[in-house]
């Protein structure tokens, strides 16, 4: 399945979830989460906090990749194990570099591919669906709100920040 255009949306189970961001284009791209829990916790797994599996926020990154714009192969994962605490979810995706200068990324001219599996191995693509020009991309959202079940929403929100110092700075770019 593929969530090809912004706002486009799929239910997704609420047992475990391999996100997975790959990319060739030389630049530093960092995969990172923010949460909200289903009690009000919010935090943010990324390269400086990679999370932990066993214990809140249940979701953990794998490493960081393509540090000093080295291109190939690169690929950054994330595991949720327990989606079922959270209230939502936001994949975000940001240019290392170009967010300490408060330059413009290059997403544009990016290959970024997410693609989000569950522990069954069904998965659903979501392609980046903007033009606009920034530094951080909120890709997705896993929205858990709903007693329907988990939706995953292609955002491809585009935000520019001069360096990165809270959760909240990256929430203005969600709901911006």
């Amino acid at each position: 399945m593929e969530l090809a255009q912004k706002g486009s949306e799929a239910f997704i189970p609420l047992k475990q979830l391999l996100v997975q961001m790959k990319w060739t284009t030389a630049a530093d791209f960092d995969l990172a989460a923010a949460y909200e829990s289903k009690d009000g916790k919010t935090g943010l797994v990324y390269f400086g906090d990679k999370g932990n599996m066993n214990e809140f926020p249940y979701m953990m990154l794998s490493g960081d990749e393509g540090v000093g714009d080295s291109g190939g192969d690169n690929k950054e994962e994330m595991r949720i194990t327990q989606l079922d605490e959270m209230n939502k979810v936001w994949i975000f995706c940001w240019d290392y570099g170009q967010v300490q200068s408060g330059g413009p990324a290059r997403f544009g001219d990016s290959d970024i591919n997410l693609t989000i599996m569950d522990d069954q191995g069904k998965s659903v693509n979501v392609t980046l669906d903007t033009g606009d020009t920034g530094n951080v991309l909120c890709i997705a959202t896993i929205d858990n709100s709903s007693p329907m079940g988990a939706k995953l929403v292609n955002e491809s929100k585009v935000g520019t920040l001069k360096g990165l110092k809270s959760t909240e700075q990256l929430m203005g770019i969600v709901n911006g």
